[in-house]
Order: C-alpha cells, then structure tokens, then sequence
C-alpha cells in the first residue's frame, strides 16, 4: 500500500481517486479547492482531507493531479503552497490534467529539480469512463518513472501507454481532440442530413455503423443527438479549451487544422448560446436551428 496524494476531485478525479482507494488499497489524502467535496469523497472512501496542495503531498510516494488548465495547474504546484514545495526525493507526480505540453516539459523538469519525477498522463473516455475506471491514459515521460507508476494509474484505466518525452502525453491528447472534434461534427452533419431526407435514423444509424462510418461517437451520441439530449458528457466548455490548446500547439509547430479551427468556432457559437454545460455532441443543435 502507498501513501497517495490526489489533488483535484472535478467530476473526472473524483471517481478515479475512489479506484485508487478502492481497487489498489492505497492509503489516500485528498486536496480540492472546494473543501466540502473533499470531505465528501473522505466521507464515502476514507483517507484524510488536506487543507493546501502541500500538505495534501507531503510525505506522499504518489501525486496525482486532475485540474482544470495550466492556470489550475500552476496554481497547485507551483503557487503558494503548491505540492512541488513540499515533494519529497523520489516522489512520483502523476498529471491527469489535459493541458499545454509547454506546462508538462515546465513541470517535469520543475520536479526534476526536486528529485522527484513527473508523468504528464491525460486521460480519454469522459465522465463515464472515469466512473467505470476504463480510461485511457496517453502519457509522457520517463520509462523508470512509468514502470513504478503503472500499477497505480492501473485502478482507473484501461489502457495506459507510454507515448514518449515530456510533454508526449499531452500532444497526443491533442490528437485525440483533434480527431474527436472531425468526428462529430461529421456525425452531426450525416444525422442532420438523413432526417432532413425524410429516412429513419435508427434504421441508417444501425446498418451504417456496421461499416467505415462505425466510431464511438456514433454508437454512444446518436440517439442522444437526435433526441436534443445533452444533459450529460463531455461539456462544451471543456471542450473548446482543449481545442485551443491544439490551435495554439499547432501555430507552434506548423501543423495545418483547418476543421479543427471551424469545428472550435461552432463551440464558441454554443457557448454563446448558453450550451457551456452541454456535452460535446451539441454541436448538431447549429444545424438545426429555425
């Protein structure tokens, strides 16, 4: 059993760390910003709160961080009374956060500096993911660190590969954005293409998605899709902040992304139309509008 720190208990890292306890056995302290949502998850797991980033790493073997952006991010590590203040030699941080990997190389080599040493690790399969303990985990690194770490980010995932250096794990994070943001933008495009052609849906959605156009979005949104339901996933909010950070990395590296850029801008159009909460798929709701 390790002595575990979790900093961040959103929707995501609350029921990751409830793994962590639950299905590795590991004796957890837990810091969020919002004080009573730490008690809760204490409340119903066990372990005990922290009232700083810094107490909650003390002492601790593994750090695991699950915020919102690099801002967050920052905040918890290097602000006052972040972790990295109070990480011990040979520490493990472990960074669920999906942020820039401009933040991710900062901090491993932040970490470095301190003897310990730091995963970038993002994770993909939403709320639902999380909840179930299946996520995918793209990570950054260090081959030592990740071997020692596996085990632990074992409890929430179901697949968890080490990509490369520093700040890999982040980058291909983007990728999966990236190809996320296509995908359902095409999907809500096909959607609103067979109702408009006066055909029913579930019978096209049933014999299409046996074939090339088959994808996760399809078989888990359709339906939810058609039906305006959006009360649930990935949120809109979140959503065109991690695109952002693909556009930015990408004036950065050369990459061209042109859908990637418009399929941002229709978020921002939702947005705008109060759907910040809703989930990712909403973007079929712009062609649907009277």
């Amino acid at each position: 059993m390790s002595k575990v720190a979790w900093i961040g208990l959103g929707v995501m890292g609350y029921p990751m760390a409830g793994f962590i306890r639950e299905k590795g056995g590991h004796d957890l302290t837990v810091y969020n910003r919002t004080a009573a949502k730490a008690k809760k998850w204490v409340d119903r797991y066990g372990g005990e709160t922290a009232a700083t980033p810094a107490d909650a790493a003390r002492d601790a073997e593994f750090v695991f961080i699950c915020v919102g952006n690099d801002t967050d991010l920052r905040e918890v590590t290097l602000g006052p009374d972040g972790a990295f203040g109070a990480l011990r030699n040979g520490a493990i941080v472990i960074d669920n956060t999906t942020a820039s990997a401009d933040i991710a190389r900062e901090l491993y080599s932040a970490a470095s500096d301190k003897g310990a040493g730091f995963l970038d690790a993002p994770v993909s399969g939403g709320q639902a993911g999380a909840e179930n303990g299946v996520l995918t985990v793209m990570i950054g690194g260090d081959a030592d660190i990740f071997a020692r770490a596996e085990p632990l980010i074992g409890c929430y995932a179901r697949a968890a590969n080490l990509i490369g250096p520093a700040g890999s794990g982040q980058l291909t994070k983007m990728v999966n954005q990236i190809c996320i943001a296509g995908l359902v933008q095409g999907l809500s495009e096909g959607l609103h293409f067979a109702k408009t052609a006066g055909l029913d849906v579930g019978k096209v959605i049933d014999t299409i998605s046996k074939g090339a156009a088959q994808s996760w979005q399809m078989e888990n949104r359709w339906e939810t899709m058609i039906n305006n339901e959006f009360d649930h996933g990935f949120a809109v909010d979140w959503m065109r902040k991690d695109l952002s950070i693909c556009l930015g990395e990408s004036r950065r590296n050369g990459a061209s992304l042109p859908v990637t850029a418009l399929v941002e801008q229709y978020y921002s159009q939702i947005q705008r139309a109060g759907g910040n909460r809703w989930d990712s798929s909403s973007l079929i709701t712009l062609l649907e509008r009277d």
